[in-house]
């Protein structure tokens, strides 16, 4: 333990198992792996924990692993952006997407989706490529595991169903049996908070459709009627997709842009982030389906 302040201590646990007692013990401890987000807060005085519990330590939360026989991916919760781009992209392509777009090179490198699902905001840039893959979250406290599917584990702006006592330990995303796609507006290219952003995917094992939007809603939001129109169309195609049909292509994007529930501020109005989302909608459809396509003639 080192102190952080008159009040304040850094809990520095070297196991799981030690990480989980001390959450426990110290609840209002603010978990930190990256620290991409908090110390962001912290610096700027909208955050002032009363102790730090510092997950850098603890063995093996940087690892990854393909489980369930090559199906599903597990991804530690100190396992960066980086990481994820690096080594990953050709499981879950839609994830190393996203992470390009992530902050600087810097913050790839210490910032982690576990982190990012922590903090809960409607805009994380890895919420979308989540909700499309049906992605399942791996908690624990003193109490035991749990899995938290992916849809439940948003609850309101900032805000997850983690108790107080537990900690994020993986992520598990089912990997791409299809063609995905991620795509984000913003201020400008880089290093910028998403206005909105739209993630796909086209799982041809289960011949069914994931979507996920991002900063349009107060948590992040499934286009369900877009999921369902899409796979009723695809019901035939899905082994040979054929050329791209516009028309399917901007009704997906209108659905897409009817899921959503935005609000006007600082990045874009409402209106403009309909607008956005009815064209990443479609511009996702239009590459996901020529990549499958490729994919068929190959």
């Amino acid at each position: 333990m080192d102190n952080l302040g008159r009040d304040s201590a850094v809990l520095r646990p070297s196991s799981w198992r030690g990480a989980v007692l001390l959450r426990s013990e110290y609840p209002d401890a603010s978990p930190i792996c990256g620290g991409t987000d908090l110390m962001v807060d912290i610096n700027f005085a909208r955050a002032r924990p009363s102790g730090l519990l510092d997950l850098t330590s603890v063995q093996g939360i940087d690892s990854w692993e393909l489980t369930d026989g090559g199906r599903t991916v597990r991804i530690g919760a100190g396992v960066s952006f980086t990481t994820i781009i690096e080594k990953l992209s050709g499981v879950c392509p839609a994830l190393a997407q996203a992470a390009r777009t992530v902050g600087s090179p810097q913050i790839r490198n210490r910032g982690t989706v576990a982190g990012n699902l922590a903090t809960a905001s409607p805009a994380g840039d890895s919420h979308p490529v989540l909700m499309a893959c049906w992605a399942r979250v791996e908690v624990e406290s003193v109490r035991g595991p749990r899995l938290i599917d992916i849809d439940d584990f948003f609850v309101g702006p900032k805000r997850s169903a983690l108790a107080p006592d537990e900690l994020i330990r993986a992520v598990l995303i089912p990997a791409a049996t299809g063609a995905q796609q991620f795509a984000k507006v913003g201020p400008r290219n880089a290093m910028v908070i998403a206005t909105t952003s739209f993630a796909l995917n086209l799982d041809v094992a289960g011949r069914r459709v994931g979507t996920g939007i991002g900063s349009a809603g107060p948590t992040p939001l499934r286009a369900r009627a877009a999921e369902q129109m899409l796979e009723e169309a695809m019901a035939d195609r899905w082994d040979e997709p054929g050329t791209v049909d516009e028309s399917l292509a901007r009704r997906f994007g209108a659905l897409v842009a009817e899921a959503a529930s935005p609000i006007d501020d600082v990045r874009g109005s409402a209106e403009y982030r309909r607008h956005a989302l009815a064209v990443l909608g479609r511009r996702c459809l239009t590459w996901a389906l020529a990549d499958l396509s490729r994919e068929a003639a190959a």
